[in-house]
């Protein structure tokens, strides 16, 4: 029983978490370069995972930690930081 609740609480956190992120693109998407698409939101999620997973869900801290890490980003989000001005 235990260990069936820790699955289910721990698939509620990752749930939680790319519910964070998606919310995190949407906003600096949208803030950043009017309407964000979901091209844009597609592109900068593999590297909130990669490099800025400890930030989430403080979405300040992923934007700083995004720009920290401008030259690891992939090429697909680095552009859609170029295209924002961030």
């Amino acid at each position: 029983m235990k260990t069936r609740f820790l699955r289910f609480a721990g698939v509620k956190s990752r749930a939680r978490r790319a519910s964070t992120v998606g919310l995190f693109l949407t906003l600096f998407a949208s803030a950043a370069h009017g309407q964000g698409t979901a091209e844009q939101r597609r592109a900068c999620t593999p590297d909130v995972y990669r490099l800025c997973a400890g930030e989430i869900p403080n979405v300040r801290a992923i934007t700083a930690c995004l720009r920290r890490n401008r030259s690891s980003l992939s090429e697909a989000c680095r552009s859609v930081f170029d295209q924002a001005g961030g």
